[in-house]
């Protein structure tokens, strides 16, 4: 008994002691949240972010006023261009930014919705939370949703016929008139449409496949803005302009079927890339230099002038002896252009743009333009080239009273070009004003009513997270919510098509609207990239359960 009542203290001693002890790992100063505190964190911050863009959707939107840093006043309410001017800390809120844009990027158009239903599906998320339902059984069943949504889009669009007038008119409309420049929405949505089936053109099998339709309006559709003037003087030329004038003040300014030449080399002597030194010890070396200079100036001149061009546009510099010899040719000389100009003259002209003078062929000079003029507005002088034949490329030329209109039409034609886009690479449309919304949270009903046990619940959130989009466009012109949304669903039960009259806040049939009343249809890749990003960057924020703040930068 002895030893045994000696050893035990000892095995005390040597036993571990077994109770918890929190571990310090983390720097002091690091902020660390985890576990619920986190992801109601998350939660709460992106639905900050969605409520300040939901007064901007619909056609009775309302405009944001945002000073920037340098001092400059921006005037919209394009969600993208709202959220790109707040600054934020919060990693949540920060990726909530990152939607907006990469929606921007890839439609051009639902910048505003992404945020609001994003917002909407993590607030929809919390009562499945508190269900005690783990985080990534929340997001399968938010995939599964995202499955038939896809699915449901599918059935409900319809195809459309690009030389149907009225149906592009009205589906341009649909996206001018939520916008600042919706009181101008004739002449933006013309200059949409015409700006952008401009520049479209299908690519043959050379590219590796079948037919490939390229719309690049971002290349060659280049907005111009001149503050000045009426918005009714706003047009889409039939070729380009540029903002510059002639070299020379007695080569001609006004051309009727020029031959252009483009080229991108220096009309002057090369300079050395690096310093060098020439010592010279008689007077006849130092004219021979220079007579150098002048014969190989002379050279490339006469190479150019062989060519017989009107007009000779380069991206480098022009000697003041190159600009003269041009001159005695008769032929109009322009430098220093932008490549993205010269990309698009060479487009709408028909001219191959030539590195080397000495390469210079017959088929290199453009001859589709039927008219160069050099035109005076306001103090700055520009180079009109219209009247092209068959032009690729084209220019938009803005008119308004002040830069912060222009700069709003600018952003609103965009997305107008952006949509026009979108329905000439994929041509199908689904109902607007919310019916999309809504047909797709009644089939996600439909479905969580069958056998897909705990999934019920997830899905089921996001049926009644897509209502936002109608609720919201309900609210913004005043109508009475809860009434226009019982009303919709009851009519849902008959057809997939009924939607919200933003203007109004009247339910109407987007297939057979009222007489007087235009319908409205949104593109199909719209929704779609609307949903997809919305859906799985809700799932990416709900699978995040710790939050490290204050990480010091690596040593170098």
């Amino acid at each position: 008994l002895l030893l045994r009542e000696q050893k035990t203290p000892q095995r005390k001693e040597r036993g571990f002691n077994r109770k918890k002890k929190m571990a310090i790992v983390l720097n002091p100063s690091t902020q660390r949240t985890s576990g619920k505190s986190a992801q109601l964190s998350n939660i709460n911050c992106a639905a900050a972010v969605s409520d300040i863009v939901t007064s901007t959707l619909g056609p009775r939107a309302m405009l944001k006023l945002l000073l920037d840093p340098m001092g400059g006043v921006i005037m919209t309410n394009d969600a993208n261009s709202i959220l790109r001017e707040i600054d934020v800390s919060h990693p949540a809120a920060k990726q909530m930014l990152e939607l907006s844009r990469s929606q921007d990027e890839e439609v051009g158009d639902g910048t505003t919705s992404v945020i609001v239903l994003t917002g909407e599906l993590l607030r929809a998320a919390i009562p499945v939370l508190e269900r005690k339902l783990h985080p990534t059984v929340i997001v399968r069943g938010y995939a599964q949703a995202l499955r038939v949504a896809l699915d449901t889009c599918e059935k409900l669009a319809k195809p459309v016929d690009l030389n149907d007038i009225e149906v592009m008119n009205n589906l341009v409309m649909s996206c001018v008139g939520t916008k600042f420049s919706k009181r101008w929405g004739e002449t933006v949505m013309n200059m949409a449409l015409e700006a952008t089936l401009r520049v479209a053109r299908e690519l043959g099998p050379a590219t590796g496949g079948g037919v490939i339709k390229e719309v690049d309006v971002k290349r060659y559709a280049k907005v111009e803005k001149i503050p000045g003037g009426e918005i009714s003087d706003c047009r889409v030329l039939k070729g380009v302009m540029f903002n510059k004038d002639v070299t020379h003040p007695r080569m001609r300014r006004r051309i009727e079927k020029p031959r252009i030449l483009l080229l991108d080399c220096p009309l002057e002597y090369k300079k050395g890339e690096s310093a060098a030194n020439v010592q010279i010890e008689v007077e006849q070396d130092w004219n021979a230099l220079l007579r150098l200079e002048e014969e190989y100036i002379e050279h490339v001149c006469a190479e150019i002038v062989a060519a017989r061009p009107d007009i000779v546009i380069t991206e480098k510099g022009v000697s003041d002896l190159a600009q003269h010899y041009l001159m005695k040719a008769n032929i109009t000389a322009f430098r220093r252009l932008r490549k993205t100009d010269n990309n698009r003259l060479a487009r709408a002209c028909g001219a191959t743009i030539v590195s080397r003078t000495d390469e210079i062929q017959e088929s290199d000079v453009g001859t589709q333009c039927n008219l160069f003029e050099v035109r005076k507005i306001g103090d700055e002088y520009f180079a009109f080239f219209e009247d092209c034949e068959d032009p690729k490329a084209c220019t938009v030329l803005l008119r308004g009273g002040s830069k912060d209109v222009l700069n709003e039409i600018e952003r609103n034609l965009q997305d107008a070009m952006q949509v026009v886009k979108n329905v000439v690479i994929e041509p199908k449309l689904l109902p607007g004003g919310g019916a999309t919304e809504m047909a797709i949270a009644k089939a996600l009903t439909d479905y969580a009513h069958t056998d897909v046990g705990v999934l019920q619940y997830p899905i089921a959130a996001v049926a009644k997270a897509l209502e936002v989009i109608p609720r919201t466009l309900a609210k913004n012109c005043g109508a009475k919510t809860v009434r226009v949304l019982a009303q919709l669903k009851a009519k849902h039960l008959e057809s997939g098509t009924w939607g919200i009259n933003g203007e109004t806040g009247d339910i109407i049939d987007m297939a057979n609207p009222p007489a007087g009343t235009d319908p409205i249809w949104d593109p199909l890749a719209v929704k779609i990239q609307m949903i997809k990003t919305a859906i799985e960057a809700s799932s990416l924020i709900l699978r995040i359960d710790d939050i490290v703040s204050g990480i010091s930068k690596s040593k170098t």
